[in-house]
């Protein structure tokens, strides 16, 4: 049995019932300001509440990037309030993602399988090798030359699906709709803070070269 824990700011949504989806079971946790109180076996998902009791919910996506056990976790911030100037600084912060809360369990497992099916789906195991470019999909790992490219989830993905489709301009809308998170069309704009996570994961490896935005059209991956 696989086992995928969730992790929950709110005392509330971590009491939660298990879900059971073939052989894979989700489980809510309870996400204190220190962080996990369990051992985390596979991959983890984050919801951090804007207002917590002893932190903001920025101070703590910023602990969950810094923590070696969840920085690679999937954030998604949940706001009080739709509003623009706090979803900017929630994403500056870390998170992937935003929602406006309460969030109930079938929101949190919509969000959680919507972005686990893609992944399976996609061919979860198989290598990508372009040139110089390897990608290890199952390890969630990309490497330039030998090396390695740091990236959080998200940028993976973009990356993942630009290499699928090399040499080909795709859309910020192509992009949101691979990574299962169309249906909100502010989504769009969160396309440009992947990307300037990309070329800096890129670069840091030596390969910012491989990413060219073409003005008014979207992204291209140069891998001729």
């Amino acid at each position: 049995m696989n086992r995928i824990s969730i992790f929950t700011t709110s005392l509330a949504a971590a009491g939660f019932e298990d879900f059971h989806h073939g052989d894979t079971v989700f489980s809510f946790e309870l996400l204190g300001p220190d962080g996990p109180r369990i051992l985390i076996e596979g991959p983890a998902w984050a919801f951090v509440d804007w207002v917590m009791d002893d932190l903001s919910g920025l101070e703590m996506c910023r602990r969950l990037r810094a923590d070696p056990r969840l920085r690679d976790a999937h954030i998604t911030m949940v706001l009080e309030h739709d509003d623009k100037e706090d979803r900017r600084r929630a994403l500056k912060a870390g998170a992937d993602d935003y929602a406006i809360g309460p969030l109930d369990r079938q929101a949190m497992l919509d969000r959680v399988l919507a972005l686990h099916a893609c992944d399976r789906l996609r061919g979860i195991g198989q290598m990508i090798e372009l040139g110089e470019l390897q990608i290890n999909v199952a390890g969630e790992q990309a490497l330039w030359k030998g090396k390695q490219i740091p990236l959080r989830p998200n940028e993976f993905r973009v990356l993942r699906f630009l290499a699928e489709n090399p040499n080909r301009v795709l859309s910020r809308q192509e992009l949101v709709d691979a990574l299962g998170k169309a249906g909100d069309p502010e989504y769009l704009r969160t396309v440009d803070v992947w990307i300037k996570r990309l070329r800096f994961g890129l670069r840091n490896a030596g390969a910012n070269h491989l990413l060219r935005t073409v003005h008014g059209k979207g992204y291209v991956l140069d891998l001729i």
